[in-house]
């Protein structure tokens, strides 16, 4: 929804620039709980009850977060929670990641594979794709078993289809053509 990324991006910008002043590993987890956290229809209906106040919302918000919470991390979820912004929480931390990702010069990659891969055959395979896509890549695997053998990566918008699949799909328009 480009209204909800619209309205959340200058909230992810101003969490990331407070980020760059302190300790971005620790704000990183709070933003990527904080976005979990708004994601949940119990909380999001928790949000919408009118009578709830702000200052319990904020409260509720805050104690179900693991990560230690500094002074900024408390005043945006109080802001938040007093503006009726808690639905923005997903996209906030979806921006705040996008913008960690450019300031390190690194992309998020999802990798599925037709099997379990180990941690010994990821990282050979995770060193290939960053010399491929020219940038450090922060990998999470999937299994799809739809794919037969081999891997698909998708890195932002990009897609590196070597699956077994696609090669019999690739094969069968050919014979088609």
């Amino acid at each position: 929804m480009a209204e909800l990324a619209t309205v959340a991006r200058p909230y992810a910008e101003a969490l990331f620039r407070v980020a760059q002043g302190g300790d971005m590993a620790a704000m990183s987890a709070v933003v990527a709980e904080l976005a979990q956290i708004g994601a949940n229809p119990d909380l999001q209906a928790f949000a919408g009850n009118p009578n709830v106040t702000p200052a319990q919302l904020a409260e509720t918000i805050a104690s179900l977060v693991k990560s230690p919470l500094g002074p900024e991390a408390h005043n945006f979820i109080a802001m938040l929670a007093e503006n009726g912004r808690i639905a923005l929480l997903p996209e906030i931390g979806a921006q705040f990641a996008v913008l960690k990702n450019a300031y390190q010069g690194a992309a998020d990659a999802l990798v599925y594979s037709a099997f379990p891969l180990s941690a010994d055959q990821v990282d050979p395979l995770v060193a290939t794709l960053e010399k491929k896509f020219g940038r450090k890549l922060n990998a999470t695997v999937e299994v799809d078993p739809s794919l037969i053998g081999g891997v698909r990566v998708h890195v932002g918008d990009e897609v590196l289809d070597t699956s077994v699949r696609a090669k019999l799909q690739q094969m069968h328009a050919a014979l088609l053509a």
